[in-house]
Order: C-alpha cells, then structure tokens, then sequence
C-alpha cells in the first residue's frame, strides 16, 4: 500500500484530500503543521507528499527544501491557493516536483501521480475489450518540414512547418516533436477541448531546433488546467530540460519555461521500452548528429513507427572508411548491419513516417549530413515490409511539384519492387486512420 503525506494547516481541506486518497487505497498521513510534517516525513518515508505552502511553524519552501536534502526519492507536490508564476517558481527551485492549484481534483491529482510515480500500481479503468479494440487511431502531421519553416506558395500543398505529428491512439494524445506546426495543433486543441482539461505527451525525437522551436508557441501549455509530459533523451551537451528552457531563455522569449502555467513536466528517457497509457513504445537511435531518437508506437489498431530523422549507413561508412582506418568490406559489413537491425525495428509496421529529405542526386552531395535519400527508404520500407510509407522531413528546397515528383519515383521504385507498398508524402492536416483489428474467434 503506497503511503501519502498531507501536510496541511486547513483541516477540511486536510479532510477532503484525505478521502480521495483513501478512496484509492492509499495508507495517508496528516499533519497540520511543517514541523510536524518534517518529523512524520523522516520517521515514515512516504512515496509522497502533498504540502501546503502557507501554514505555521514550517512553510511549505522549507519543507521542501528540508525533504529534498534528506529524502531524494520523495516525491512532492505542493499544492496552494496562491496563482503566482513567482511562488511556483520558487516552490519547484526548493524542490518540489509539481505545483497544484486549489482546489484540486482527483483525475489532476491521479495524472500528476501516475506521471512522477509510474511503479505505484493504479486500479485498472473500466474499459472493456471491445470497446477499445473499435476506436481507429488517427495519425495527423501538422508540420512536415526539415530545417527551417518555409511558407509561401510553393510549399501551399504539403505545408512549410517543420515536424510534428499527432497521434490519438488508445485514449491517448501523443505528440511527436515540437517543430512550427505545434502551435496549430494548440489551437486546434483548444477549440476542441474548450474549458476541459487535456493531458498530452510530446515525444521529442531531438533538440535540433526544427524539432523544438514551436514549444514556446504551443498554447495549451499556458493553461493550469492542462497536463503535459514531455519525454526525449539527453542532448548532446546539455539535459533535455536545459535545452527546452535555454530557447526561452530573456534574450530569446519574453516568458521562461519555468514560468508556463500547465503542470509541464519534463522527463529524459533512460530505458528504449515505455508505455504512454494503453500504447507501448519501442525507441531506437537514429544515424544523426547528437542524440536522436526514432519510436514506434504499438497501438491496439496497429503500429507506428516516427524517423523523422537517419541518415543510411551504406555510403556514409565507405565515404568514410579510409578516414576510420578500415577496409571497405569491413565497412561494408558494418553498413549491413545497421541496416538489417533498422529493418527488425520497422519489420511489419502499418505506417512508417521517415525521413526522406534528399532525392538521390542531393543525397549524393550530401553524405554526413545526418538525412536520408528517397531510394534507401523505400527499400528499407519493402524490406521491413511495411504498410504505408509517408516521405517525411521534407527540404526547405522543395516545392510542391518537387515533392510530387518524389512520391512518382517512389510509386517506380515499388512497382520495380512487385511488392505492395503504398507511399505518400506526409501532408499537413492530412488524416490517416489505422482500423482496429478485431480478433477472429
């Protein structure tokens, strides 16, 4: 039984926080006062705590600052009346982990738990198979682009924002990157949920700023109600938090990370195996400069696999094998392998969104660059034996007719192949939905 202490000087509020954990069969402790919550803390060590910020004896910066000196694993939430970005600030500099409004409800509270305390076990939502199983998962791109955004009227068809895709699969909302196009998927968002809290994941596949630059513009993170997770790995030099926050830094952003109102929590991922709900994901590093990541996404209507970002091996090692001191064939077979383990990770992927930035001819000039060329995906696709292949992570360079042209190549290519293959190139707005696969008794 998990325990939960509620350090609170307001005895109802004290009450009503109490029920709500029992109600969830939580062991809870109270007490009304820092002083006697400090003492309860170390003598009991609760997995968490709740803490008031304003109350006798002991505030609520001083307890956290004292329990994260003497309990690292604790985990704490103050929750307060007071709606100043200055005192969230300050109670997650003291070392809180979240910062509540009140009054507070259970589904804001149970997110914030499952999301800091993911090992403690939660009753399972009534949901039954069926039902599950008969929502299709939806798959929109709402950026498409490489590099840089590049509006205008040659790019009106598929769209100039760089990489984001939304994905609702399973009850979930997941993101993938933060590139310009998050900032419609804001405010479609918001004119969809209304006065209703959301609870969003954002998956960043790296910080290269096509892949973050529209966080700051994302509008659902300047709503309390909201709850947002933001999962990536380490960057290259710096922590993930570091980096989002560095772009909203004074010189760059008139407001800082710290100071959006959501309950915006940021995670850097340690394992290649996770779930977001109901979804499992399955993450492996991409041929690309620094950290970078590409997922796949197991969903109940199918999979999902995001490469936004990967560079071939094939070229790049023996471009560079006399560099590397190595022969050809030992590159050769270092090329092979790489691949033939890209291809175990697509193997039988309903949709695949892939990094296809460079025809050929491009691709040519630009070995190390980090980014892939439109045959050596569509050969990793029938390879893997995918289903659908959207060409994502589109050239600034490129037009609409030049992206036509590439999904006309592509079409050869998997005619040349006879295996069945469907291509397209990712699309802004456009919606693709995986069918839930009922099972045959």
């Amino acid at each position: 039984m998990p325990r939960v202490l509620i350090i609170e000087d307001d005895a109802e509020n004290r009450r009503v926080l109490a029920q709500l954990f029992t109600r969830e069969d939580w062991k809870v402790l109270e007490a009304n006062d820092g002083d006697a919550g400090l003492e309860l803390a170390l003598r009991n060590r609760p997995e968490l705590i709740l803490c008031d910020l304003l109350m006798p004896k002991s505030n609520g910066f001083e307890v956290c600052r004292a329990i994260r000196e003497q309990l690292q694993p604790t985990k704490i939430i103050v929750v307060s009346g007071r709606d100043y970005a200055v005192d969230r600030t300050s109670a997650l500099e003291a070392g809180a982990d979240e910062y509540l409004f009140k009054p507070v409800t259970w589904e804001l509270l149970s997110s914030t738990i499952d999301r800091l305390l993911p090992e403690i076990p939660r009753s399972p939502e009534p949901k039954s198979v069926p039902e599950r199983e008969s929502v299709p998962a939806r798959i929109r791109p709402w950026g498409v682009r490489g590099s840089i955004p590049v509006p205008g009227k040659g790019t009106v068809h598929y769209g100039g924002n760089t990489s984001c895709v939304e994905v609702r699969a399973d009850g979930e909302i997941i993101i993938l990157d933060a590139g310009t196009g998050i900032r419609l998927l804001g405010l479609a968002l918001d004119k969809e949920f209304g006065p209703r809290s959301m609870k969003l994941t954002l998956l960043i596949s790296h910080t290269h700023w096509d892949h973050i630059q529209g966080l700051p513009f994302f509008s659902p993170a300047y709503n309390q109600k909201n709850v947002i997770r933001v999962l990536g790995y380490e960057g290259a030099r710096a922590g993930l938090a570091k980096i989002l926050a560095s772009q909203m830094e004074t010189p760059f952003f008139p407001v800082r990370l710290r100071q959006l109102p959501s309950h915006l929590a940021i995670e850097e991922l340690k394992e290649m195996k996770f779930d977001i709900g109901n979804v499992e994901v399955r993450s492996k590093f991409a041929n690309h400069p620094g950290i970078c990541a590409g997922y796949r996404l197991a969903t109940s209507s199918g999979s999902i696999a995001y490469f936004p970002d990967n560079e071939p091996y094939e070229r790049l090692k023996l471009q560079l094998a006399s560099r590397d001191g190595i022969t050809e064939d030992e590159a050769r077979n270092f090329a092979t392998a790489e691949r033939t383990k890209m291809v175990e990770f697509l193997q039988g992927c309903d949709v695949a969104i892939m990094d296809t930035q460079y025809t050929d001819e491009e691709y040519a000039k630009h070995i190390s660059w980090g980014h892939s060329s439109l045959s050596s995906v569509v050969s990793l696709a029938l390879d893997a034996n995918v289903g659908k292949l959207l060409l994502f992570h589109h050239d600034p360079n490129h037009d609409d007719q030049m992206i036509d042209k590439m999904v006309e190549h592509a079409h050869v290519l998997v005619a040349e192949s006879g295996k069945p293959l469907e291509v397209e190139a990712a699309r802004e707005g456009a919606e693709i939905l995986l069918e839930a696969k009922v099972a045959v008794s």
